[in-house]
């Protein structure tokens, strides 16, 4: 569904010409240009859009007659329901020469109403959304696909149980991090990745990077990241069922993955599920040497099952389960240490489980001041691996689990100038690791009450502002307890110096949140807390320009995030209160050109970070941060409406960074090239054929976020040249 644009009730708004340059593509995502370019509001349901497309749009244009332009020959329609308000529905079979405002009158009482998606995450001056369209391109197979592209965002690691996200430069622990609005509490061990996605289902996923709104969630110290799923409703345009099946192979390791989905939806249930099974061998390197630890063998599940009465009441629940349990190495997320006793296997068994259940409430028909959102999640992840003993004689299972029981409930007023989002949320943390011979827990509550307006108090400017306060305790492995207590404030906007030509963006925010659990695998009863954890705090500030121009965009932004009392602890008994300075710099470049079936487009992005005021390592970095330096990505893809059949390719430049810390080492330059060509016959059975070819020529290199830069330590390479094979069926 489209996410609703809400903005000043200005009639003018409706009247008044702009100039357009939106390419020809989705007719969700040109609905949704124009909504954000003109500031109407605009609401559809995903069932009727489905995948829909439209011409280009190029021009000037009111935003009624840009709407209206866009939704010709689709059997769509507009329908006014407010001065600036807009719905899309079904048109009406009678011809008529009426004014489109008068043709809304003569809809039939079966079009569907309004509706409003309130998963689908609010954009902020600063948010890096990434949509269907953007996903459907990237087509990934683990969370780093999800982020090719956006050289601000890394991901280490080669295997997904070993991929950790970077968000300038930041570790995703120290941003809030949803999966469906469930919190997402998954520091279980430094060895491993973080946050084990399964993207095949993914609807969109925003990152705000450094400056969160107030209504992301706590502990949003560095910033947010949203994942949203599909429900059955993103694959139906009316009621009735349907199925998935794909099907691909990666040469490279020979990897086979099959997916089996299934949906229907009447008008007041629908419903969802899927299952994924993911089977291979290890992969090559560029230099062609197999890289140990890296073989597939993962199950994703999933089901979300939503009912929705005649007045808009809408009630869904849902559960995801993502395993992988393969060998790796005996540091998951390191190829080998040299030096290491001899007794150490190089590979061990890891099993890496996460789940994620949510039950949410919306009203899909809000009326003026009941336009809710509740939710009440549970989400866990656990690892289990064999400890072995000095000499290797004795092995035996070692567990971490961490797990959350969060919630919130929210409403959001609808103002003249915009809207008002007020709300609660809680989250109990809790994470414990345990082995036949030790056992150690910790546990985290939070409560808090925030509030975040977006308002256009006049045309060219848009503001976001919020603030909330947080009530958080810590209780540690001996069951002696902290509480700190503390304000967050943020402010963003954009405004339109030169409107349709040159934007300004800034904002700064100032986060709060109590100090954070340690790891599980190295949680210490002999640790001695003396007063206890500090609270972490932290600044964030961007100031950036962007300007269009008859299909170009240009955007320039300098960003900096400076964390106090990062807590970092180890596993002596005098470190359990071990915190950091972190602090992240940098600047981002963009430049595109988007023409009618064609699109090019170059970010470079320059990030410094340091630690305790000297540049990070790796190691330094567990859980705070990773070096990155300068990242180019190009991209580009071509259609050929003809034939269907879509192009395209992208590459990624890392240059050298020299900005180490004492007695370790540079870590290289490397440059990736990736093609794609995708064919969608037009059949009765809706069919999709895919090949990518990833690591063209076959470099070697390990992803700037993976962990490297010691003289003993051999990292985990990313795969050589892979070709992959794909074929998706609907029906």
């Amino acid at each position: 569904m489209l996410n609703p644009f809400v903005s000043a009730a200005w009639a003018q708004a409706v009247e008044t010409t702009q100039m357009f340059d939106i390419a020809a593509g989705p007719l969700s995502t040109a609905l949704t240009q124009v909504a954000a370019q003109t500031g109407i509001s605009l609401s559809a349901n995903a069932a009727l859009i489905g995948d829909k497309k439209t011409a280009a749009l190029k021009g000037r244009y009111s935003a009624e007659q840009a709407l209206h332009t866009l939704l010709l020959n689709s059997g769509l329609a507009l329908k006014q329901t407010g001065d600036t308000h807009f719905t899309v529905v079904v048109a009406s079979k009678e011809p008529t020469l009426q004014p489109l405002s008068q043709q809304a009158e003569t809809l039939p009482e079966v079009a569907v109403s309004a509706k409003v998606d309130q998963s689908v995450p609010v954009k902020e001056p600063v948010t890096i959304l990434i949509d269907e369209a953007a996903l459907a391109r990237n087509n990934p197979s683990d969370v780093r696909g999800i982020f090719n592209g956006q050289p601000s965002v890394k991901v280490g690691g080669s295997t997904p149980m070993s991929q950790k996200v970077y968000v300038n430069g930041i570790e995703e622990t120290n941003l809030a991090v949803t999966i469906d609005g469930s919190r997402q509490n998954n520091k279980v061990f430094h060895h491993n990745g973080t946050t084990l996605i399964d993207p095949l289902f993914m609807k969109a996923v925003s990152v705000n990077a450094g400056v969160a709104p107030a209504d992301a969630g706590a502990g949003a110290i560095a910033g947010s990241i949203a994942y949203e799923t599909k429900n059955a409703r993103d694959f139906l345009t009316s009621p009735g069922k349907g199925a998935y099946i794909r099907s691909s192979f990666n040469t490279n390791g020979d990897v086979f993955s099959q997916t089996l989905a299934g949906y229907a939806a009447s008008e007041q249930l629908d419903g969802l599920a899927y299952l994924t099974v993911a089977n291979g061998n290890r992969f090559e390197a560029g230099n062609g040497d197999k890289v140990d630890g890296t073989g597939t063998d993962l199950v994703s599940g999933f089901f979300k099952l939503g009912a929705e009465a005649e007045d808009g009441h809408r009630l869904q629940l849902s559960h995801e389960r993502v395993r992988d349990d393969a060998a790796r190495p005996f540091r998951g997320n390191i190829g080998f240490i040299s030096g290491r006793p001899a007794w150490e296997p190089r590979v061990r068994d890891y099993e890496m489980t996460r789940d994620n259940t949510v039950l949410r409430y919306t009203q899909v028909n809000p009326d003026h001041w009941w336009n809710p959102t509740a939710i009440l999640a549970y989400s866990k992840t656990e690892i289990t691996v064999p400890i072995f003993t000095a000499g290797g004689t004795v092995i035996y299972p070692g567990t971490g689990e961490t797990s959350s029981f969060n919630g919130k409930f929210e409403n959001r007023f609808p103002i003249d100038i915009g809207s008002i989002t007020a709300g609660i949320d809680f989250y109990r943390d809790k994470a414990d690791y345990k082995d036949r011979t030790f056992q150690a827990e910790e546990k985290a509550n939070n409560r808090g009450v925030y509030v975040q307006a977006r308002i256009n108090p006049w045309q060219p400017l848009h503001l976001s502002a919020g603030v909330r306060n947080d009530h958080h305790e810590l209780t540690g492995t001996q069951g002696s307890s902290w509480s700190h207590s503390g304000l967050s404030s943020n402010i963003s906007g954009e405004l339109a110096v030169v409107p349709e030509l040159l934007t300004v963006k800034a904002g700064y925010s100032e986060v709060f949140s109590g100090s954070q659990m340690a790891e599980n695998f190295i949680m210490n009863t002999a640790w001695n807390y003396g007063r206890g954890p500090k609270a972490t705090k932290a600044d964030n500030y961007f100031f950036g320009l962007q300007s269009r121009f008859y299909g170009f965009t240009a955007d320039a932004k300098v960003f900096e995030t400076q964390i106090d009392n990062a807590r970092a602890a180890r596993f002596a008994a005098n470190s359990g209160v071990l915190a950091r300075d972190v602090r992240t710099r940098g600047y981002e470049l963009g430049l595109a050109y988007q023409w009618e079936q064609s699109f090019a487009r170059a970010r470079l992005a320059d990030i410094d970070v340091t630690i305790d005021g000297t540049p990070t390592d790796s190691d330094t970095g567990n859980y705070l941060a990773t070096p990155v330096g300068e990242i180019l990505y190009v991209t580009v893809g071509h259609h050929f409406p003809s034939v269907n059949v879509t192009v395209g390719g992208d590459a990624e430049f890392a240059q050298k960074y020299n900005k180490v810390s004492a007695g370790t080492l540079s870590f290289p330059s490397y440059e990736v090239f990736n093609l794609y060509a995708e064919y969608q016959p037009q059949w009765a059975v809706k069919t999709k054929w895919r090949v990518d070819v990833r690591n063209l020529f076959d470099d070697t290199y390990a992803d700037r976020a993976t962990y490297q830069g010691f003289g003993t330590v051999t990292p985990l390479y990313q795969p050589g040249r892979s070709v992959l094979f794909s074929v998706a069926a609907t029906f």
